[in-house]
Order: structure tokens, then sequence, then C-alpha cells
């Protein structure tokens, strides 16, 4: 049977792809435009739109399972509703749903809360599903490269608490392991949720020296001034989005992004291997 990636081309996505067939499996990918889509051999491409309906009935013919993917927009909620009530429809009883950590507590979160509201519509409908809670993503550190080389300083406001942050790559593989785990099994498998995190919880600072002592020099942690981050954020992404961001990490500042008990053991266990650190991470894209 076959399994539907939605998101297929971005970070997350391209990973459980890969991961997915390197197992073996029927993998189809939904993307927006075939042409772009740089996918491994092998796996089925089909053009569509998570709010187009005619195009995501046609992904979803003949699947068994769905990885459900949807990124950061404005009418994320409504993509996800949709995906969800048209897999019910097509008879998917085997779903692996991305959302984030403590989306029942950054309630106040626009896309947070999108996610919990899916969460919650997922668990009424009766749907077997995992729900996949990945903290905050270490990639997003490629974005602030240039920043802390040329100027010196970490720029992000993510406060004392700590953030147990994840390489995408982590994720991408658990989300096939689940994927597979759900495909294979006899029966539709009952809902479990997995906390997505990586081995450190780390502050501000803590970041600031990690970068400090992969480039070999002092990398400085001015703060977390969430105001200076929006306006950052606006030269480059819509109004609506930075303030959702700033609105993210203040509750980075009140609540950080902590594994439960266990999290991280569980993971490794999934994994049978170590999950892969910040250093390391900081160490290859400066490398």
């Amino acid at each position: 049977m076959t399994i539907l990636i939605t998101g297929a081309t971005g970070n997350v996505g391209r990973n459980v792809v890969e991961q997915l067939v390197n197992r073996g499996a029927d993998v189809r990918a939904l993307v927006r435009d075939p042409s772009k889509a740089s996918l491994p051999t092998g796996v089925e491409v089909v053009q569509g739109d998570l709010l187009d309906v005619d195009s995501l009935r046609h992904a979803m013919s003949g699947v068994s399972t769905l990885f459900l993917l949807n990124g950061v927009v404005a009418d994320e909620y409504t993509q996800a509703l949709i995906a969800l009530n048209l897999a019910r429809e097509a008879g998917i009883e085997r779903i692996v749903y991305l959302s984030v950590i403590h989306s029942d507590i950054y309630v106040n979160v626009p896309h947070f809360a999108g996610k919990f509201g899916v969460e919650r519509m997922i668990e009424h409908m009766g749907l077997g599903a995992t729900i996949l809670r990945p903290a905050y993503y270490m990639d997003n550190e490629i974005t602030i490269k240039d920043v802390v080389t040329n100027y010196g300083i970490y720029p992000m406001p993510i406060g004392e608490k700590g953030l147990a942050m994840i390489d995408a790559r982590d994720v991408g593989e658990i989300a096939a392991l689940e994927l597979i785990r759900r495909e294979q099994s006899a029966t539709p498998l009952p809902i479990n949720r997995i906390n997505l995190v990586g081995p450190d919880t780390l502050t501000g600072n803590d970041a600031a020296t990690i970068w400090g002592d992969v480039l070999g020099r002092a990398i400085a942690f001015p703060g977390n001034d969430t105001v200076g981050f929006e306006q950052n954020l606006r030269q480059f992404m819509p109004s609506w989005m930075a303030f959702d961001m700033r609105l993210m990490a203040e509750r980075f500042l009140t609540d950080g992004m902590l594994p439960d008990a266990g999290d991280v053991d569980r993971l490794t266990s999934m994994l049978g291997r170590p999950l892969r650190s910040y250093r390391d991470y900081v160490a290859q894209i400066v490398g």
C-alpha cells in the first residue's frame, strides 16, 4: 500500500521521504510544482494543494497511511481539517500528524493553537494517529549563521528556561518509523503522542557558548528583546507571521520547551542511536 506525504519538499518532509524510501516503502508525495520537487527515484509525485479538495481526493486514492504536515501559513488550521476529513472519507485509518510540543500550553500563539485544535479533532474523530510534537528545530539556526559569524552575537531570544532543540533529520527518521509501524500493523493502532526533543536543553547563553566554542572566539548573547525580534522578522515575512513568532518567543521566556521525563530515552531507543546534538549541528553548518 501507499504512504502519502504532504509538505514533502520542505525540510522535515524531505527527510521523511528519504527515510521511507531507504526502508523500501511505497511513497507518494503531494507537491504544488512537480517540476521543482527533486525527490528520490521511485517516489510517485502528485500535484496538488491542501486547499484544493479535488487534488487531495486524487492524491489520497489508494493510500493506506498519511503523513500530515502543514506549513505555518494563515490558513494552516483549515488546511489540516480539510485534509483529515478527506482522509476519513478515503478510508485512511493510519495517520502521523506533525504538531508541536506544548501545543496545549502555548495557547495564545496562533500556529500552536491551530495545531492543538487539529490534535483535538484527531482525538474526537477517533482517528488512529501518532501525534508528533517536536520542539524548536536546530535547523532554524541556519538563518542566523551570518549574524553570529559576522557580528559575534547569538540573536535568538530563546530565554533562560531552555529549549530542547531537535535536528530535523531526527524528526524525519522518527516520523518514518511511526509511519511504517502503522502501515505494517494488521489493524489500525490507537492514538499516541510523542514529544520530539534533542539531547540537551539550551538557554540563550548556552547556545552562544556553543557557537563560540565551535568558532573559536567569544559569541555574546545580548538578551531577549522580543519586540526587536518581531521588527527584524518583518523585513522578510508578513507582519502576522512575525507577530506569531514574537508570541512564540515570549512563551520561550516564560515556559521554555522542556522535555518530559523519559522523552530522550524513548527517542534514543526508537532510533537505536543517540540524538544529534546542537554542538554537532552548529559545527556542521559552520564547517
